[in-house]
């Protein structure tokens, strides 16, 4: 009994010391926190679907990497060390407290797919003026021209994948940009070998072994934006078929298609097309679409779909910016817009710079 009473007072002597360095720790991200503004804070919703998200591709990766390196060290005689693999319960703690999730590609990418997955899940579909008509990706999936039909179907196929995020479990697959996956993957593969104690060569090459075949598995291609763009660009649509193009997409609840038209008829990255397409503050969509020389009507149609959609917006708000924007000529927004066609990785840079000169 004694010496339980002393091993439970050394801990909580421990403990002690320990909290005056956490409770430092958390003032420091309650203070980070009250001090964002409510503009650039994630609501719950985003909140809630970034986290079940997160926890979804670990889960993906850790099964694809864990799975297999439990059997290759099952073969190689290695019971043990396969069952310590396997008894993890997760690494999300691991990757918590790494600096993975303080990655800004990796998180970029995960935010936006979660707002591009919201914005599509806000948006009432729009009723038909023919009902019997089939949604536009339906009818191109059908089209006489193989190279259209077949660009569809893959978008048809990657947003069946895509849409739906469990609760518990793996995705079919990650589907994030290559260099994005490889970072997860490696990282994942170390919380794995983390959690194993003691010195084990043979487990290590296992790891090593099955991130790898993960990695050789990844098709970037395979995406949801990825097809979008194919189709995008095998539509090649006339600057007058464009505004209906982009309009229907919306009213199908096909965000990754309207942003896809988008990037392709301004010749700009799909990222940078969905950026516009979520930012509810600045306006760059409207100067966007000037450019392209929408019109007042299919500006309307656009603004008040996407309004209804994203609880960010306001109808009233943006009806009354209407003037505005289509007092905008489209030489002068094709001037405003011209940076966005530079390299990202260029526009990266230059804004670090400039960050670093203030």
């Amino acid at each position: 009994m004694r010496k339980g009473a002393h091993d439970g007072a050394q801990a909580l002597l421990a403990r002690s010391a320990a909290a005056d360095g956490a409770a430092h720790r958390a003032l420091g991200a309650a203070i980070a926190d009250f001090a964002i503004p409510d503009d650039d804070r994630l609501d719950e919703r985003t909140r809630a679907a970034l986290a079940r998200l997160l926890r979804a591709l670990i889960a993906t990766v850790e099964a694809e990497v864990g799975g297999h390196a439990a059997r290759l060290l099952r073969t190689q005689g290695e019971a043990a060390l396969a069952d310590a693999l396997e008894a993890q319960d997760g690494t999300s703690d691991t990757l918590h407290a790494s600096e993975l999730l303080r990655d800004p590609a990796l998180m970029g990418e995960l935010i936006a797919r979660v707002r591009q997955d919201l914005l599509a899940g806000g948006m009432a579909a729009q009723a038909q003026d023919e009902p019997e008509r089939a949604s536009l990706l339906n009818r191109l999936a059908q089209h006489p021209d193989r190279l259209l039909a077949q660009s569809a179907a893959a978008v048809l196929v990657s947003e069946s994948r895509r849409r739906s995020v469990p609760d518990s479990g793996p995705l079919p697959q990650s589907d994030l940009p290559a260099e994005l996956h490889h970072r997860l993957v490696w990282h994942v593969a170390a919380a794995l070998r983390a959690g194993v104690a003691g010195v084990a060569p043979v487990l290590d090459e296992a790891l090593a072994e099955a991130a790898q075949r993960s990695l050789a598995a990844h098709d970037e291609g395979d995406r949801l934006e990825a097809a979008a763009m194919r189709l995008a660009a095998a539509i090649d649509a006339r600057p007058d078929e464009l505004p209906g193009l982009m309009a229907e997409a919306l009213g199908d609840r096909r965000v990754a298609l309207f942003a896809a038209l988008l990037a392709h008829a301004l010749r700009i990255d799909f990222d940078g097309a969905r950026a516009m397409t979520f930012d509810a503050a600045s306006g760059r969509l409207w100067v966007a679409l000037r450019a392209l020389d929408f019109n007042r009507g299919a500006i309307a149609t656009i603004g008040v779909a996407l309004s209804e959609a994203d609880p960010r917006r306001s109808v009233e708000a943006f009806a009354d910016q209407l003037d505005s924007i289509m007092a905008v000529g489209a030489e002068e927004a094709r001037g405003a817009i011209a940076p966005l066609r530079l390299p990202a990785e260029y526009r990266a840079a230059l804004l670090a710079l400039q960050g670093r000169g203030r």
